[in-house]
């Protein structure tokens, strides 16, 4: 069964406070893309670094999950270290996501500038950043996914199939 991990970096959403619609638009979005099976591994917790460290590596190296998505921390303010974390536990970053996110970002709003989205490899899992906002989290998706299921391949992960009507995987003949 393929893993998707599932992380809310978030002070308010893991205290309660208010619901965590983010890390369900990201859910939504994976079951709209995808036809392989596959199952949502899903963590809401704290903007902590050492706890985002943790998270991603329990669900990278324990759990199994091929991806791991993440919302949330990607901004500038003093408790957004979801980036920060994710290089800690990358052995490989891959710049190209966060370039192209900000640029597709960019064209709704001009604070795009200030989001830090990224992502990186641990392993035989991609781990990307996207911002914590429902609709720009599917803007930023519908923008890098094509991409995603071939950087799943090449690092070792499971084959991923996407419903075409919705998001093309693109995979050099």
């Amino acid at each position: 069964m393929i893993k998707i991990g599932v992380i809310t970096a978030s002070d308010r959403a893991s205290a309660g406070i208010y619901e965590d619609i983010s890390g369900k638009a990201i859910e939504e979005t994976m079951r709209a893309y995808l036809t392989s099976a596959f199952e949502i591994v899903y963590r809401c917790i704290p903007d902590e670094q050492e706890m985002i460290e943790k998270t991603m590596i329990e669900l990278c190296d324990t759990e199994g999950c091929c991806l791991v998505v993440t919302t949330g921390g990607t901004g500038p303010a003093l408790r957004d270290v979801t980036p920060e974390a994710t290089e800690a536990v990358c052995e490989k970053m891959m710049p190209g996501f966060g370039e192209l996110m900000r640029q597709v970002s960019l064209k709704y709003v001009p604070t795009a500038i200030l989001s830090r989205q990224s992502a990186g490899i641990r392993g035989a899992s991609l781990i990307i950043n996207l911002p914590g906002k429902p609709k720009s989290i599917r803007e930023c998706l519908d923008a890098v996914f094509p991409a995603v299921p071939y950087c799943i391949d090449l690092i070792g992960g499971p084959y991923i199939e996407t419903d075409e009507a919705v998001i093309k995987a693109f995979r050099p003949k």
